[in-house]
């Protein structure tokens, strides 16, 4: 989706929610469609600058993450980092390297979806659980860091 379908989309999801589609929202959301994977709160700041202070960039992510525009990860170390939502994105994946924290999506040949939604079924089965969705996230070193 480009970024100008992106904020025609995010825009009606707020509007509708009630909620204004600010220019620090604008900013957050714009940095997040560029970026190759989910970002922390810092990082963001760091790309977008003063212009969306720290106080008001957390403030920004709750309220798109309310609204359904933004998703958080967690990483084992506890840092949250956030990507626009996957109705916005489409399904992907994360590669996320142990060593930098870098996080990479990955979009994966639906022959090996296939086989990946085969295997939740399967596992749900085992516990007698209905899965509805699922996210795979692969842990190792980046190129930079190898």
């Amino acid at each position: 989706m480009s970024t100008p379908t992106i904020d025609r989309e995010v825009e009606i999801r707020l509007r509708e929610g009630g909620i204004r589609y600010t220019r620090g929202r604008r900013l957050v959301v714009a940095a997040m469609a560029q970026s190759p994977g989910p970002r922390s709160a810092t990082d963001l700041h760091a790309e977008i600058g003063e212009a969306v202070p720290m106080s008001s960039l957390y403030r920004t992510l709750v309220v798109l993450e309310d609204a359904d525009v933004v998703e958080p990860h967690f990483s084992a170390g506890g840092v949250a980092r956030y990507e626009l939502a996957e109705w916005i994105t489409g399904h992907h994946h994360h590669l996320i390297c142990v060593e930098c924290g870098s996080v990479e999506d990955i979009e994966l040949p639906k022959q090996y979806e296939r086989r990946i939604h085969i295997l939740v079924e399967q596992i749900g089965d085992l516990a007698a659980f209905a899965p509805t969705n699922h996210a795979l996230e692969i842990e190792g070193h980046c190129q930079v860091c190898r």
